[in-house]
């Protein structure tokens, strides 16, 4: 491993360690987004060596983690607009019912 890698690396992880708690105002989406992100350009520099790598890998990791996390807000919460304006709930027995807009 080069200094020039190394270094890379060591801001790559610093940034890491940053985004591992994200704020609770922030959705899953927003926080997948960055530690896919970070994790794809560690694996893209680490795998290629280059800039080119990195960049290819962030975008890639950031495009993955926010799909993820879009997937674990709808999850979590079982209130969520529909595409038509409206709120609903997704009962636990798999049922979908229109519920008051305050919900969502």
């Amino acid at each position: 491993m080069t200094i020039r890698s190394g270094l890379a690396l060591a801001l790559a992880v610093a940034t890491f360690a940053g985004t591992v708690a994200p704020a609770a105002a922030q959705n899953s989406t927003v926080g997948g987004a960055l530690i896919g992100g970070t994790a794809g350009a560690l694996i893209g520099g680490a795998a290629t060596g280059s800039a080119g790598g990195v960049a290819a890998g962030a975008i890639i990791g950031g495009t993955t983690g926010a799909i993820i996390g879009s997937q674990q807000d709808r999850n979590r919460a079982y209130y969520f607009w529909g595409n038509d304006g409206r709120c609903y709930l997704r009962q636990s027995n798999g049922a979908v019912v229109r519920v008051s807009r305050g919900n969502c």
